[in-house]
């Protein structure tokens, strides 16, 4: 009976760390790319579709638009630092905010990822003056 009880255990313990791996992979991956500026690597993530809130402008974007607007935006603000403040998920979604650093200015940067499928995928980003 130990045993058993034990093996499942192993087997519970295996499974949530399997399903927070794959949960954690394309939220690292995310803030990675923003640690890098890197927005070949962010558009990745990018779903078909994204929302960017910019400079107080809204708009949703296909995939190729997006990473040309964030390839601009690092181009004229370089990375210094990034740095995760709070990060959270709910109903299949993660959450990222954070303080970026760069040479244009500071931003507070949220971005929220979505499983569409089996994968997760960056449907929005809002970056907001400090």
């Amino acid at each position: 009976m130990k045993k058993l009880i034990f093996v499942l255990g192993v087997l519970l313990a295996g499974g949530m760390f399997t399903a927070f791996t794959l949960m954690a992979g394309p939220f690292e991956d995310v803030v990675s790319a923003i640690k890098q500026g890197d927005a070949a690597a962010l558009s990745k993530q990018l779903d078909k579709t994204v929302e960017i809130n910019m400079a107080g402008r809204n708009n949703s974007y296909s995939k190729a638009q997006a990473e040309i607007i964030l390839k601009d935006f690092f181009a004229k603000n370089q990375v210094k630092s990034f740095e995760i403040i709070h990060k959270g998920e709910g109903g299949g979604s993660l959450f990222g905010i954070g303080n970026l650093v760069t040479s244009g200015g500071n931003f507070r940067l949220s971005f929220f990822l979505q499983k569409k499928g089996n994968e997760l995928v960056l449907n929005e980003l809002r970056f907001e003056s400090k």
